[in-house]
């Protein structure tokens, strides 16, 4: 197969579509929709969000030292976008959207009601790339809506239905529900 080159750029995809939810030192809930995000380590249970300084909600979850990612599926579809293209300095996302803020369990960021998974997320360490500031957080608390688990009350991907979004192509997808193989069993096949 001939490979053609291309100039280094953020191809990794899908990426999980995520509105991410904050707490002004003030009260005042906001939610961003970042895709910049990923799972860094198993024991304890982390992960990582990529925000430029620029965006509203940096200085927020910079400040309040936590956040909780709301995973979204493809119900959300227009309320990920919507969060992701207006300004929380402008706008009060959760009013205009018609979203619940639910006080979260540990962290003083709210949680969206009207997503399949809430994690909520405390800062541990941040690093200062190039354009985004990584916030290295811990999952100390995760809460699911009973409709999105299964028999054995685990997250359900065929009811949650995740949003996903490629970057370079600037597309939301959905469709991630097609069960090819489970972990180790494609392996065993020749």
């Amino acid at each position: 197969m001939k490979k053609t080159m291309l100039k280094p750029d953020t191809w990794l995809f899908p990426l999980p579509a995520a509105m991410v939810s904050c707490m002004t030192d003030k009260g005042v809930p906001n939610i961003i929709t970042l895709s910049w995000i990923g799972i860094v380590c198993s024991k304890p249970p982390m992960l990582s969000i990529s925000v430029t300084p620029e965006r509203h909600s940096h200085k927020i979850i910079k400040k309040a030292g936590n956040f909780v990612v709301n995973l979204t599926g493809e119900a959300q579809l227009q309320a990920t976008d919507y969060c992701g293209t207006h300004s929380g300095r402008d706008i009060d996302k959760f009013a205009e959207l018609g979203l619940t803020a639910v006080k979260g369990s540990l962290v003083s960021s709210p949680m969206i009601a009207e997503c399949p998974i809430n994690l909520e997320c405390e800062i541990r360490h941040s690093l200062r790339l190039g354009s985004h500031e990584m916030f290295i957080s811990e999952i100390v608390a995760m809460h699911a809506g009973e409709e999105y688990l299964d028999k054995n009350g685990r997250p359900d991907l065929d009811k949650i239905k995740p949003l996903v979004y490629c970057p370079r192509a600037r597309e939301y997808r959905g469709g991630l529900n097609k069960l090819l193989a489970r972990y180790g069993e494609a392996a065993k096949k020749k």
